[in-house]
């Protein structure tokens, strides 16, 4: 995707709507993992990637008191790919070491929500970055989602259907446009990391963090 020089003002949602659309992935980089042979087959190219866009989705509540039993499904991004996995027990332990990693980054938006439902299953995220927080250099004092983040960065429209974001996400065949919005979460989320990052868009501390990371990923490989 090409980079137009980042906006230095807020945007109203008004603006944000009228930008050109985002491009996601074409279909045929979006994996979808259903079973442990797929993983094990992904195994050795997972563990070689440094950053990830990261982000799950999990079915909805809609009763007072329920609890989630997601995650039901974890999205894992890179520059040129999307992995969503749907999850059982197996491929969550599968992807543990990998969540757990602290060699690979996972970037994202609201992931301290994330972090709380995997915490729940028995994983501990780290290398975590929370990206809703580093845009006070456009003019934003609080934080910012996905979409407003590619407005500001790409000048770009990223539609976010609420019907598709709260749709049934523990069903055995994904629809489409399930997939589509799954991996358009962790794909942009990987692509906002990396302008912020390219554009010391972070701050000090965290931008020297993330570099130590990426250095004792590149020492590794």
């Amino acid at each position: 995707m090409n980079t137009p020089q980042p906006t230095a003002v807020p945007l109203s949602k008004e603006q944000i709507r009228g930008l050109p659309a985002f491009e996601n992935l074409p279909s045929e980089k979006i994996m979808v993992i259903q079973t442990l042979q797929q993983c094990l087959a992904l195994q050795q190219q997972l563990s070689s990637i440094p950053v990830f866009g990261f982000d799950s989705e999990s079915k909805p509540t809609f009763k007072v008191g329920e609890q989630s039993t997601g995650p039901h499904v974890i999205q894992l991004a890179t520059h040129d790919s999307a992995y969503v996995f749907q999850v059982s027990a197996e491929i969550l332990d599968f992807l543990k070491p990998i969540l757990e990693n602290t060699r690979q980054l996972k970037v994202g938006f609201g992931l301290n929500n994330d972090a709380h439902i995997f915490r729940r299953r028995g994983i501990q995220p780290a290398s975590l970055i929370e990206l809703s927080k580093s845009f006070a250099s456009f003019g934003y004092r609080s934080q910012v989602g996905v979409q407003t983040a590619i407005a500001l960065l790409f000048q770009r429209y990223l539609a976010k259907s609420k019907k598709i974001s709260t749709s049934n996400w523990a069903v055995k065949q994904l629809s489409p446009q399930q997939t589509g919005y799954a991996a358009a979460d962790a794909y942009a989320a990987f692509l906002v990391f990396e302008q912020l990052y390219q554009q010391h868009r972070f701050t000090p501390q965290l931008q020297q963090q993330i570099m130590k990371i990426l250095e004792g990923s590149t020492d590794k490989a």
